[in-house]
């Protein structure tokens, strides 16, 4: 789809289908009954925002995945305009809580991507999922063995299947 299409609202949404799949993801209650996330608007965001993260470092690995990565943060800048919008926040003050919101993607991005990468998510997850505060210990192990096991399934998830919606 051309520059034009896009100014007359014709874009393409390939990223539809997986982003539904990651928030629905972030939504399954056993994040917030067995992993004690807290069940509100922030602690909503932090989860959703924890499983696309694993999708956009999923995404990484594989140029071909670049257009989607693309894609799908547009998605989530749009989902979360939205919602702010829903909450009543007005057009002014919308922007700052999206470079807001973006900023804190990106901060996740590189905390679990260096997290990952030392094996031990746990200081990533209290930080950004749990806002600073350490939950118990068995909800904390429950999140970082269900988001690291969903690390190893995207790893081994076909990028055509991953970008149809289909998460591990």
């Amino acid at each position: 789809m051309g520059w034009f299409g896009r100014l007359l609202g014709q874009r393409q949404d390939e990223a539809l289908p997986l982003y539904n799949a990651v928030v629905a993801r972030g939504r399954e209650p056993h994040w917030y009954r067995d992993g004690a996330v807290p069940d509100t608007v922030d602690g909503r965001f932090d989860m959703i925002a924890a499983v696309l993260t694993l999708v956009l470092l999923r995404l990484e690995i594989d140029p071909e995945g670049a257009e989607t990565n693309a894609r799908i943060t547009e998605r989530f800048v749009d989902d979360m305009d939205g919602q702010l919008r829903q909450l009543g926040i007005g057009d002014i003050i919308v922007g700052k809580h999206i470079g807001k919101m973006m900023s804190m993607l990106g901060g996740r991005l590189g905390a679990y991507r260096t997290a990952l990468a030392a094996g031990d998510l746990s200081p990533a997850l209290i930080r950004n999922l749990y806002r600073g505060e350490t939950p118990p210990a068995l909800a904390l192990a429950h999140v970082d063995a269900a988001l690291t096991s969903m690390r190893a399934a995207l790893a081994a998830t076909p990028l055509d299947r991953l970008i149809a919606g289909e998460l591990p």
